[in-house]
């Protein structure tokens, strides 16, 4: 019903802002991890939004990323994770980050959000894994930690999958890569071996 929002931030509280659009101020429910990237920010906003519509209430969820928005339709498709739920899971895990545990079945990473135990985190994964592919994984990881050059992402990404194929879980790979400095020069296997020293 309402794709996004843009105004100027009027408040900023525990787990939600008001944003002023045209002289109207919307209660936006959001990750604490958003919450924090806007503290001290002046210039207007842009939120992406949800909104919730229950018999009782309706409740308006906001988010900075499109991505972000989209992950969140996808957790609260899981069965047993409410909007606040999945609100949750993203205030103390990003995007990215959950991705990839899904992505390498890391139930016990999961299992740590707040109400989350270890049969949710186990039912997310198996709802969610097949809908995540590991290069788009990758793609949306880069995009938000900055742009690289498509040959040094490529290598990267070649390293990742090579660390998955030897056992690790690819959010470790994915961090330690992520870890490792890379020039042109590079190739797979000096990433590979500078990336192994930081996972042992």
């Amino acid at each position: 019903m309402i794709g996004f929002l843009k105004g100027e931030v009027a408040g900023i509280y525990d787990g939600s802002i008001v944003l002023e659009v045209g002289g109207v101020g919307y209660n936006i429910f959001m990750p604490q991890s958003n919450i924090d990237a806007i503290r001290g920010l002046s210039q207007e906003l842009k939120v992406y939004t949800y909104l919730s519509v229950r018999e009782d209430a309706m409740w308006l969820y906001g988010f900075l990323t499109r991505d972000d928005l989209d992950f969140f339709k996808q957790l609260i498709q899981v069965n047993g994770i409410g909007p606040k739920g999945a609100l949750g899971i993203l205030s103390v895990m990003s995007v990215s980050d959950l991705r990839f545990a899904i992505l390498s079945s890391d139930a016990k990473t999961i299992s740590k959000c707040p109400g989350i135990g270890a049969k949710t985190a186990q039912r997310i994964i198996l709802d969610l894994k097949d809908k995540i592919d590991l290069a788009d994984a990758f793609e949306h990881q880069v995009s938000h930690s900055g742009t690289e050059e498509d040959g040094v992402t490529g290598i990267r990404q070649e390293a990742v999958e090579a660390l998955c194929a030897l056992g690790y879980s690819a959010t470790d790979a994915m961090r330690a890569c992520k870890s490792v400095e890379i020039t042109d020069e590079d190739d797979v296997e000096t990433i590979l071996k500078a990336a192994l020293k930081l996972m042992i």
